[in-house]
């Protein structure tokens, strides 16, 4: 990777949206380059997706929630298990293998609290091997940025 492959790419964080032609200027380059690189970048798995950021609160998620999960046991089949739940569920964004007191924390989005207590109740309390859960509510949103600092 390049210093005008990471242009594209600081183009494509401002404006995912953006045509070839729109890159010429931030990156110097004519749009048929631009776009066979931009085609490499996909392949590679360096550019994953193209997403429209959406306000939660504009769609009636305002509850955001970060869950830290203490797990019995550390089997492969307990780990996997609880892996896989995860990434079923649409209502937790992010998880984060972590050290420190817990084994995982979950960035979880729902309506209200009365939604996150119903989503610990069907889901989180019902894996199996969850030991213990703590939840920091989020009061506000302070910064939410998904762009990498390239």
């Amino acid at each position: 990777m390049d210093k005008i492959d990471l242009k594209i790419l600081k183009g494509l964080q401002e404006d995912g949206r953006a045509s070839a032609q729109q890159l010429t200027e931030h990156v110097g380059l004519s749009a048929a380059p631009i776009w066979r690189r931009v085609k490499a970048l996909e392949a590679d798995g360096v550019i994953q997706g193209y997403y429209a950021k959406l306000d939660r609160n504009k769609v009636g998620l305002q509850g955001c929630m970060f869950a830290q999960i203490s797990l019995d046991r550390h089997s492969g089949e307990i780990v996997d298990n609880f892996i896989q739940a995860v990434r079923d569920a649409p209502e937790i964004l992010e998880c984060y293998a972590v050290t420190g007191d817990a084994d995982f924390l979950l960035k979880i989005v729902v309506a209200s609290p009365e939604a996150y207590d119903d989503f610990l109740h069907r889901f989180l309390f019902n894996l199996p091997g969850v030991r213990q859960t703590r939840t920091i509510v989020a009061l506000r949103e302070i910064k939410h940025d998904v762009r990498l600092p390239l």
